[in-house]
């Protein structure tokens, strides 16, 4: 499975921007990506992994209730 990378906008605008076999390529991108000076403040790099681009929007648009809280 693939490692994708996204740029999601404001209003879960998302773009995809290309995908990686390895973690490593993908985070090393998603890094680089997030340093660019044109890059706007309201929008992120994210790296997500999944069996294709559908599965991989899917998961990005979904909402994640927080863990339990621990005795961290």
């Amino acid at each position: 499975m693939p490692y994708y990378i996204y740029r999601i906008k404001p209003f879960s605008q998302l773009d995809q921007l290309s995908a990686h076999e390895s973690f490593a390529d993908a985070t090393s991108q998603a890094k680089a990506l997030r340093l660019q000076p044109d890059l706007p403040g309201t929008d992120k790099i994210k790296v997500i992994f999944a069996d294709t681009p559908l599965q991989a929007e899917d998961l990005l648009c979904q909402v994640r209730t927080p863990g339990p809280k621990g005795d961290d």
